[in-house]
């Protein structure tokens, strides 16, 4: 039975990776998007984006591992991903990820007011996100989960995440598929409470 769930309301220029969003992840989505900050900042990048995301969720959503065909892929996803602050990726420094998908969504169109601080997301892992709260809110959920943002991230065919898991040998759209599939199995489960 779905119960009539809010949107949420598209991601303004200037929230934090914290409290703002807290009330639309689950538990181990917030786990995720912590780590995703922590990565982001360790790495010296200025906004966090859909590598990061790909990385945390990789790394810490236990649910994100069973969208992969068998072990070996996401150990090479890890592995392209570790490689970032040592040579594969140094060209992404100092550059902010854009998003063909963005570009479509209205919270995009509009310009940031003179003298707001920038976003701590990128373009492309801010349309992730919302991409991942709408996904929730259409199955009734308020809270999105880690399979949500991995079809997200997987849905952006010019992110980096989508980079990363083409040159890891994963076929975005694939991986995005079985995650829309485990959690449409997720549902039917009676009694499955998060």
């Amino acid at each position: 039975m779905h119960h009539p769930v809010p949107r949420p309301q598209p991601l303004p220029s200037s929230v934090a990776p914290r409290a703002e969003l807290a009330p639309f992840l689950t538990p181990s989505l917030a786990t995720v998007v912590s780590g995703a900050r922590r990565r982001a900042l360790r790495d010296g990048d200025r906004q966090i984006d859909t590598a990061h995301l790909l990385h945390s969720l990789v790394e810490s959503d236990p649910e994100v591992g069973a969208a992969f065909e068998g072990g070996h892929q996401p150990a090479r996803v890890l592995g392209y991903l570790v490689q970032r602050s040592i040579g594969y990726g140094l060209r992404w420094q100092r550059t902010e990820e854009e998003s063909a998908v963005r570009r479509l969504l209205p919270a995009a169109r509009g310009a940031e007011p003179a003298g707001t601080r920038p976003s701590p997301w990128s373009p492309a892992a801010a349309a992730a996100l919302e991409a991942a709260f709408r996904r929730a809110a259409e199955r009734g959920e308020p809270q999105a989960r880690g399979l949500d943002l991995l079809a997200a991230v997987a849905a952006d065919p010019e992110s980096r995440a989508v980079e990363v898991l083409r040159r890891a040998g994963v076929e975005p759209a694939a991986l995005g598929a079985r995650a829309a599939a485990l959690l449409a199995a997720r549902d039917e489960e009676p009694s499955q409470q998060v």
